[in-house]
């Protein structure tokens, strides 16, 4: 949700409020993606952006949730 948030720029507040995350954990998150390249920071319009690993990341992940569809089971 994170990655799809920050696709074409966003500010952390959006990002938080997309992804529906606490301040906290945006930040933990954030740090993790910005580390593996999924992410970069723009300090010129304090943005954060998915990078094209990242949409890479993100493109792969929808294609396997249409393969792989989560149905609920029940006891």
């Amino acid at each position: 949700m994170i990655l799809d948030a920050a696709n074409g720029g966003a500010t952390k507040t959006k990002i938080m409020y997309k992804a529906m995350l606490s301040y906290n954990q945006l930040k933990e998150y954030l740090s993790v993606l910005i580390k593996n390249n999924l992410m970069e920071y723009r300090d010129g319009n304090k943005t954060f952006k998915t990078t094209e690993k990242g949409l890479n990341l993100l493109k792969i992940y929808n294609e396997m949730t249409e393969l792989l569809p989560i149905t609920p089971t029940t006891n």
